[in-house]
This record gives C-alpha cells, structure tokens and sequence, in this order.
C-alpha cells in the first residue's frame, strides 16, 4: 500500500453504509499481492490497474524479480476440497507468458494464458489434497518465460489471492482485518450469538479473563458484566496480590509472597469471590511467587510451601474452587521438576479438603508449539512430573500473536501432556496509555477442540471500555463457529450503548483505537500517535494533521457528555493521547 493511500485511510471518515449481504464461505487463508516477498511492487510500486498492494514478476532471467512468495500458518483444513482463488492480469501487450503456482512444492498450475491480459480476472485452481500440510505453508508464484528484462512483458501481476472451499464467494466484504471500520446494526442480536443448529454446548467449557494489576473495587464492577454475557470464570491478577497499593508493579518490595496479606486487602477480595458465587462464576486465585521477588520460592522447602500455603488455605475458606500457580516471566527458579513438585503438593493439600478443587499452572515456557528446543527441554519435565489433573495455560502460537491457531494449540498440548487453558494476551495494555477496542480476531474456530478454557487479558486501568473487545471475546468463546468479528464488535457497541449518539461515539472511538490485532504491533501500540505522525511526515500535511486533531478532540468531547458516569479512565487516556498530538503539530509546524 502506498503511503497516501494510507494516508486516505487514516482521515476520519464519519458517513458509513452497510455491508453486502452474503451467504458463501469465508476464505480460510487471504493474501494481497503485497503480502508476498519478491517480484517487483518494490521498485515501481504496488498500486496498478485501480487496485492498490499488487505485486508482479517478470521473466525468468530477471532472478529474483521471477518469483515471489508467501507462506501463512495452516488453519483447521477442512474435509471438503481446497481451492486456490487468484484475482490476477498478465502484461498489457498480449504477450505470452508461462506462469508456475505451487503450494508447498507442489505445482498447482503451469502453463501460459493463465488469466486475461486487459482487464483483473479471477480464477480457482484446484489443490492437491497432498500440498496442504499443518503448520507453515508457502505459496509461490513463477513467471517461467525465458526471454525478459525488469520493466517490460511478459508479466504477471497478482491482486490477492485465498484459500478457500468451493463455495467461496470473492465479492463477500473483506475481512475486518484488511479494511477497519465499524458498521453499526439496525437491531440488537442476542450477544453472544446463539448456538448453531445441532450444537447444545458452548465452544470453550471454561470462559472469562483475568485481571491486570485490578483493585478489587475494578473485579466487582465486571463480575456482572461477565456473567450477563455467559462467561463463567475470573482469574485474579497475581499482581494484585502484589502490594502495588504502596509500591510501583515491578519493584523488589511488591511482592512479599512468605507474608500474610493486610486484613483489610482480604476483606475486599473475600467480597470479590462472594460476588463471583452470586452470579455463578468460577473465581480463580493465582500468586506468581517468583517474579520481582527478593526471596523466591525453593519448590522442595517445607517451610516456603507453608509461606504459600496460607493463602491458598484462606482461598479455600472461602468456597474457592480453582487455583493457579504461576511462574511465567521468571529469572529464577526455571526448575520444571521443582515447579512441578510444588504445583502438585498445593494440588494434594487442596484436594485433602475438596475432592473437586482444581489446579492451573502457567510454566515458564508458555507460548509457540512446543517444539522450539528450550521449549521442549523444558516442558518434557513438566509433562512427566506434573499430576495430570493440572491444567496447563497457553498464551498460543507467540506471547502476543495476531494468529492462535489449532495446529499450534495441538502440538504444545501434545508435548505438555495436559489440558489446557488459552490465556490471550488480548486486550491488554501493559498499563501503557493507550486502548485495544477492537474485536478479537485471528483465533481459530477449532482451538476449543483442544483447549478447555478461554480467558483475555485485559485492559489497565480503563476495566470499563474494556467491555467493548471483552463483548467480543465473550461471542468468539461461546460460540466460535458463527463468530464474525465485524457483527460483534457492532453488537458489542449496541449492548453497551443506550442511545443513537451513545452508539456513535463507541463506534468513531472503536476506530480510532482499533486494537493491535488489527495491526499487530504490540500491547503498547498507539494508533493515534503512529498515524498522526505518519499524517504530519508527509509533505502539505497541515491541513490533514488539523481534521485528525479536531476529531480526537470532538470524540473526546461526546464520550465525556455521553457518559458522565463510565469510560472516565478511557477519555482520561483519549486526552492524554491528544495533548501528545498537539506536541507533534508543534514540533513538525509551529504553533
């Protein structure tokens, strides 16, 4: 994509229209022109023909202009065959040209004429069932002519491109991904989605999210929120039993795990779990006693196991259920074996006084498939020393990944040995000033397959817009076979919307923060500040950098009079954001 066409996108658009009916399948694997390494879109640009982030390869003896390649990670691959669907024109002079595609290696097509020479045309190829494989794949595409330069015919150009079953319907909307912006509904759905037909229970038989350095006042104003919305368990955050309320998350005093808890810290989070059985939530306690510790945990130390003890006890005093031990992040302490001795002796003490207590445990190696050699090493210990009643967290295919796919959650389970429970790094912020509101996205619909249990991390401190992405989180987790992100997010915006103008403020402030997935940059991502500083690097940008700064600040405004009484630590972080706009105007233009 060029940069003014990014610039287009990026000037607030403010009129929307509804999106296309449609009835065919979803593409199972999509690709622009531009997602492709190689071919030449570098040098002469990807915008061709009316269609912006083409690419194109020329004749054989060009090298590396010839070829290029994609390769994606496999979804779920479904029963049915598989097509290839290429939207692509050869040269403009009629100019034979030879064109290879593989997939994996395996030739899908290769011969000339292959697609139209005036005009983009689409057409599908059929696949091999052999060329489909779990994990990785690769597409290529090779203009096989043997006579050619750089610059001139024959060529191939190629638009986009997906993998898709034959009932794939090309004119369908683009995925959310590609194209963000909201399309508010004319009615509200049932949210999350009901079931389809011949399914009676939910995807995810565990579904909810865990808290990031919440206060125990931010814990009870969303145990309703979860529960209207048919999740049914909260974790809370290890670092909330942290003493962040005297020292900074991270310093060696916060975390005194061999200490009893203040008194009145215990009150507070006695009201939190009696507010999780009123509304028939699982609450989940969780300690990390490694991580910024000045004294950590020794796994085979009878004294430490008492130290841990007592709060695990008091949990369970309390009705508590369901308990996690963490040890992800640590420096000290990689120890599967210990890890895992310590897990299941609090496993063993709980269970001494309820057969029905469960254990979670977050290892050091959390992420990818498993495979990676430290990875394996390590969590080949933990498969063979952990009880297998233990649940295993999984953060999916990286810490923060924009794709979780099924593959991966099969390989990590296979090597761990035991169930799991998806922890998604979404919507979190770190605490960096900044909001993620988009819907979740990029997560497969046959991960519950293979997990037990869906939680998000979410958002600090703003647990209240929170909701938005949490909504969607909520859908995908009960009912991932019907989940459409561009439906949700909209729903997600009717729910928590009373009034017209309610609803549009949600919906202009969803886009201006549309979440990392959209983007995968990262927890502390700031769209604001990336695309004003994009706008205000162009040349004759003034005018632009003004339309941006008076939308911020109108969005600002209408979420203030809209909401008297929610979303104060949002607009807090929507203000901050623009004082930091009004700094980059005055630096690239004056005042």
């Amino acid at each position: 994509m060029s940069r003014h066409t990014r610039l287009a996108i990026v000037v607030p658009m403010l009129l929307s229209t509804a999106a296309p009916a449609w009835c065919g399948a979803p593409a199972l694997v999509r690709l622009r022109g531009s997602d492709f390494v190689g071919g030449a879109a570098e040098l002469f640009g990807a915008a061709k023909f009316g269609v912006s982030r083409v690419n194109y390869i020329y004749a054989a003896p060009t090298g590396p202009r010839a070829t290029m390649t994609a390769s994606f990670g496999a979804p779920a691959w479904p029963d049915e065959p598989v097509l290839l669907w290429v939207r692509a024109r050869l040269d403009d002079r009629n100019t034979p040209c030879p064109v290879r595609i593989a997939l994996n290696g395996v030739t899908v097509f290769e011969g000339p004429n292959a697609l139209a020479h005036d005009r983009w045309e689409r057409r599908s190829f059929a696949l091999p069932a052999e060329a489909l494989q779990p994990g990785r794949n690769e597409v290529t595409f090779a203009n096989t002519s043997s006579e050619g330069v750089v610059g001139m015919p024959p060529w191939f150009m190629l638009a986009d491109c997906a993998l898709a079953t034959a009932d794939y319907d090309p004119a369908a909307p683009p995925p959310i991904e590609d194209d963000f912006h909201v399309t508010l509904p004319g009615e509200v759905r049932p949210l999350p989605e009901p079931l389809p037909p011949g399914r009676t229970e939910p995807g995810f038989r565990f579904r909810g999210m865990k808290g990031w350095l919440w206060l125990p006042h931010q814990y009870l104003a969303e145990i309703p929120v979860l529960a209207a919305y048919r999740m049914n368990f909260l974790m809370n955050c290890y670092g909330s039993m942290h003493d962040i309320e005297h020292y900074p998350w991270g310093s060696p005093q916060c975390n005194r795990w061999w200490e009893p808890l203040p008194e009145g810290k215990k009150q507070a989070y006695a009201e939190v779990v009696r507010s999780c059985q009123q509304h028939g939530l699982n609450f989940c306690f969780s300690l990390n006693p490694n991580l910024f510790a000045t004294r950590t945990v020794r796994y085979d130390s009878a004294e430490d196991l008492e130290a841990l003890w007592q709060h695990y006890t008091w949990m369970q005093s309390l009705g508590v259920q369901w308990f996690n031990v963490q040890f992800d992040d640590i420096s000290q302490g990689i120890d599967p074996a210990g890890q895992a001795r310590l897990t299941n002796a609090l496993l063993q003490r709980l269970r001494e006084h309820d057969l029905e207590a469960q254990m979670v445990i977050c290892p050091t190696f959390y992420w990818g498939t498993g495979e990676e050699a430290a990875a394996w090493a390590y969590l080949e210990v933990l498969a063979r020393e952990l009880d297998p009643d233990v649940y295993v967290i999984w953060t999916g295919d990286a810490v923060v990944t924009k794709r979780i796919t099924q593959p991966a959650a099969a390989s990590y389970r296979r090597v761990v040995g035991h169930r799991l429970f998806i922890w998604d790094n979404y919507p979190v912020n770190d605490g960096n000033p900044t909001l993620h509101l988009g819907p979740v996205t990029g997560r497969d619909v046959g991960l519950c397959e293979v997990a037990d249990g869906y939680m998000s991390n979410p958002m600090s401190p703003q647990n209240e817009i929170n909701r938005l992405p949490l909504l969607t989180i909520a859908d995908y987790a009960y009912n991932p076979w019907s989940y459409d992100p561009a439906r949700s997010i909209g729903q997600a915006i009717m729910h928590l919307g009373e009034t017209p103008e309610q609803r549009r403020v949600l919906k202009d402030l969803v886009e201006l923060y549309p979440g990392d997935l959209i983007f995968g940059q990262g927890t502390n991502w700031n769209p604001l500040v990336s695309r004003f500083t994009e706008i205000t690097s162009e040349p004759h940008s003034r005018y632009l950098a003004d339309l941006y700064l008076r939308h911020v600040a109108n969005v600002a405004g209408r979420l203030r009079r809209n909401f008297p009484d929610r979303f104060a630590d949002a607009e807090k972080t929507v203000r901050g954001n623009l004082e930091q706009l009004h700094g980059i105007y005055r630096e690239r233009y004056g005042e």
